[in-house]
This record gives structure tokens, sequence and C-alpha cells, in this order.
């Protein structure tokens, strides 16, 4: 019964048919409908079902006047998408460099994506120390940090986007004494 899905009744599924406007108008509000996405996400992906399928319209297909109709209707609206990518990086514990990374493999563009670099920056605090919450370092450690732990430590929040010096700040803190966005 295992890959039931790949086949009917013991025949391999018949090719689908070439996409014409309409079709590609289709695969796109179903996209959209259903997925949280960007301009580029969603062109990128409209290019890959021609790719698979193939093109059988009069013309070549318009990507950009079709996602441009769609952000103009609000099915895809890229600064909504970068600022809920970013409250979900930092609820997770991700700092600033991370959630750039984020937004540019998304595709979004600077206009769109400086409310939510914004946002970054004003909850970096926040977010180091959920990182630290979450993997029981600085104040949340429940016995003081082996030089090597810490140095361990140091490097996973590095890697998980957050500067240096709030990584020591947060780090320096004694285990039950949350640093304050004043203190140093």
């Amino acid at each position: 019964m295992a890959q039931s899905w790949r086949v009917r009744n013991g025949r391999p599924r018949k090719p689908r048919p070439p996409l014409d406007q309409e079709g590609l108008e289709r695969l796109a509000l179903f996209y959209a409908g259903r997925y949280a996405t960007t301009r580029a996400k969603l062109k990128a992906y409209l290019a890959r079902k021609i790719q698979e399928r193939g093109w059988d319209g009069e013309a070549a297909a318009d990507f950009d006047t079709l996602i441009e109709r769609f952000a103009g209707y609000g099915y895809v609206d890229d600064a909504a998408f970068a600022a809920s990518r970013t409250s979900s990086l930092l609820r997770r514990g991700y700092g600033g460099r991370r959630v750039d990374e984020a937004l540019r493999a998304a595709g979004i563009g600077e206009e769109d994506s400086a409310e939510a670099k914004e946002q970054a920056r004003d909850g970096a605090l926040a977010a180091a120390l959920r990182f630290a919450e979450r993997k029981r370092i600085g104040p949340y450690a429940a016995t003081p940090l082996t030089p090597e732990a810490r140095q361990k430590a140091f490097g996973a929040m590095m890697r998980a986007g957050h500067p240096p010096d709030l990584v020591r700040k947060v780090l320096n803190a004694s285990s039950g004494m949350v640093p304050d966005s004043d203190d140093g």
C-alpha cells in the first residue's frame, strides 16, 4: 500500500496538459490563497509550473502583470509577509541578522522590509533572551557555564543572528538576573 498516492488502480497518472493564461491564473490564485507568499516566491512557483507542464498560450507568459494585479487585490503583500516572518522569528529567539537573511531569501525588497527590520532591532533583547531561555543559558542556566559551554553558547547565539555585544550581555547575566535594555 506504500506510495498509493502515486498511482491509481495500478496505472500511472496521465501527464497534465500544458498551461495557458487561464490555467496560470488559476494556479496563482490557488497558491496565493493557500500560502502566505511574496511576489518573488509566486513568480518562482509559476515559472516552475510552466517548466514542469509547458506553455500553450498565444503569447509568452506574463508573470509580472499577473502578480501585480494580485498585489493590487491584496492577495500578495510583501510588507505583511515580512512583518509576519519577522515576528515569527523573533518569537523563536532569532536575531536581526537571521531575520535579514530570511527576508532576502523570500525576495522581499528594502522598501517592504524596512518596517520589519525596525521591528527586529526593537525586539533584539527580547529575542536574545527568548533564545537563551530555550537553550537554558545566561540568566536561565541552572549552573554557571564552564568556559567550553560558554564558548558553545556564544557560537549558538551568533548563529541565531544576534550581535556579539548583545550575546555577551546575555551570557554575562547571572542566573535569575534578566538584563534590562539599559543595563550594560
